[in-house]
């Protein structure tokens, strides 16, 4: 079974930056896009950062200048550089990849089970 494992959250204040980590836990064939995305309290999940196997990235508005995703196709690892952090980046954010498991797989979305960063002002 697929596992991404996310580390890095935390409490922190406005201004200030983390790193967000996410990791594949076994061996997988081939992964397409991996990202970021985000649930604040009583809001919807959205999208916040991704980037396709060949390096190409898409970002929400609202981050764009201040967080940076990047990934280690080596590794199987993606990671959220966030600067700047404002008290409405607090949110839950979740690692998800696109990949197949074995070669015969089909392209199958997984989910991490997600990292609280709180932002105080």
């Amino acid at each position: 079974q697929v596992q991404l494992v996310e580390s890095g959250g935390g409490p922190v204040q406005a201004g200030g930056s983390l790193r967000l980590s996410c990791a594949a836990s076994s061996v997988i064939f081939k992964i397409n896009a991996m990202g970021w995305y985000r649930q604040a309290p009583g809001k919807q999940r959205e999208l916040v950062a991704t980037i396709t196997s060949g390096g190409s990235t898409n970002y929400v508005d609202s981050v764009k200048g201040r967080f940076t995703v990047s990934r280690d196709n080596a590794k199987n690892t993606v990671l959220l550089q966030m600067n700047s952090l404002k008290p409405e980046d607090t949110a839950v954010y979740y690692c998800n990849a696109n990949l197949k498991r074995y070669s015969w797989s089909p392209w199958t979305d997984y989910w991490g089970k997600g990292t609280l960063v709180t932002v105080s002002s």
